[in-house]
């Protein structure tokens, strides 16, 4: 039998299950930084609301024009943070878990997204008791829930979501305070192949950095540069990576994965400690 030849190396859109996804965002047209809740807010610092505008307007666009759904969530006055809408539930197969905030200063963004939610035809929502902050602190693989504790969002949570989402939880423990939420120091880069995450190992403790070695053996690491400028705050479809345009160090890495890095200039609601995946929740299912 005559030997057959290697099969050439499939692109991301071949190997993934690429799809079009369908997000959540709000505008920033309230966003101000007037109190600080994570070590990024500095309300002696002004914000360019304008600027601010046009650059989530980019974001937004941007989704659209790779070809993604994006809803609007209202803002409402009062409540500068809504811009971060990652924050406001976990959507998965259709089922919603609410947010229930930290701080005082973002309680009242919880109702306004689960009215969203409601409004919208989703049917299974459930009003948390513990505090958790969506996707701020919950990161969906394949197979597990990655879940964050150390400064949002309470350990009780994640007995709460798996038995609501009838998926495993994996908690892991934040200790550096830069790096408030999971979504800051992990990126899934392609939820239908459990080994596809970026990560700062700097971010988690040695336990939970064990963990994730050993979980993800093969994950990109990111360095503390690109981890400084939210370069983990980043939204994946499975092929292209939208992510902060300063992080710098992580697109060529990206790009020997066979993912499409694209650089985004969120400068502005950085101020508030955010960046691409803080200003975009995933609607799945």
């Amino acid at each position: 039998m005559d030997d057959v030849p290697d099969s050439p190396r499939r692109s991301r859109e071949e190997t993934s299950l690429f799809r079009a996804r369908r997000y959540l965002m709000c505008p920033p047209e309230h966003f101000r930084v007037t109190y600080a809740i994570n070590p990024w807010m500095d309300p002696a610092k002004p914000v360019d609301v304008p600027l601010a505008v046009a650059q989530w307007e980019d974001l937004r666009d941007r989704y659209r024009a790779l070809g993604h759904t994006v809803e609007e969530l209202a803002p409402r006055p009062g409540l500068p943070d809504m811009v971060y809408a990652a924050n406001g539930a976990l959507v998965v197969d259709g089922r919603v878990l609410g947010a229930r905030f930290a701080y005082p200063e973002r309680t009242a963004e919880a109702v306004a997204h689960l009215d969203w939610y409601r409004e919208h035809g989703f049917r299974e929502l459930r009003e948390p008791e513990h505090i958790n902050e969506g996707e701020g602190d919950f990161a969906v693989t394949a197979t597990w829930l990655l879940a964050g504790r150390g400064f949002r969002s309470s350990p009780l949570s994640h007995g709460e979501v798996q038995e609501f989402l009838g998926r495993p939880v994996i908690g892991l423990d934040l200790v550096d305070p830069r790096f408030y939420h999971l979504d800051t120091a992990l990126c899934v880069l392609d939820d239908a192949v459990d080994g596809e995450v970026m990560y700062y190992p700097g971010a988690f403790s040695a336990g939970s950095r064990a963990v994730l070695a050993r979980m993800f053996p093969d994950a990109l690491i990111a360095r503390e540069e690109d981890a400084e400028v939210f370069g983990l705050n980043a939204v994946s479809d499975g092929h292209h990576v939208l992510l902060p345009q300063t992080a710098q160090g992580l697109f060529a890495p990206l790009r020997e994965r066979g993912y499409e890095p694209i650089g985004m200039d969120l400068s502005e609601l950085l101020k508030g400690g955010g960046s691409v995946k803080c200003c975009t929740a995933e609607l799945r299912g």
